[in-house]
Order: structure tokens, then sequence, then C-alpha cells
């Protein structure tokens, strides 16, 4: 997966944001939280980046601050995360 240029990109200035949403765009614009951290982790192998112990975490930072862009279909508590309607 490349990073392309998608709706939503400029408005995210942080890469690791813009990597979450392609993801989950490429998923059909919603996904089980793990999937998208593995998914994520797979990217940054492919473009030769380290992956931390501490990505998980960072991916939970990332839905966390960007509600307007990430939100969960199936009410807080579910591990389930989806663009917001109108992002995709």
């Amino acid at each position: 997966m490349t990073q392309t240029a998608l709706p939503w990109a400029e408005k995210l200035g942080d890469p690791l944001a813009h990597d979450v949403a392609t993801v989950l765009q490429r998923m059909g614009g919603s996904a089980h939280q793990d999937i998208v951290i593995n998914c994520v982790a797979a990217l940054k192998r492919q473009r030769g980046e380290s992956v931390t112990h501490d990505l998980k975490m960072k991916i939970i930072e990332v839905f966390e601050r960007y509600r307007d862009f990430f939100i969960r279909p199936f009410g807080e508590g579910s591990l389930r995360w989806a663009l917001a309607p109108g992002v995709a």
C-alpha cells in the first residue's frame, strides 16, 4: 500500500493518522483495532521504517485524538473503528 492523495490526507498532518486512515479506507471503511495495528505495522515495514513496541499505544492515541475522522460504529467499548461519515 502506498500513500496517495486522498480527500482527508491534507487534514491529517500526522503521518501515523494518515496510515490509519489509509488502512481503514482500504478495508472498506472499518476494521477491528488489532487488524488496523497489524496493517499499519506492515505498511511501515514495507517502507523500511522501524516498528517499535509502542506502536499499538500510538495508534490507539491517534484514534482518540482524531475523533472527527475515526469513530466507533458499535459504540464506546467496541474495538472496531471506522472512518467517520463523510471522511472516506
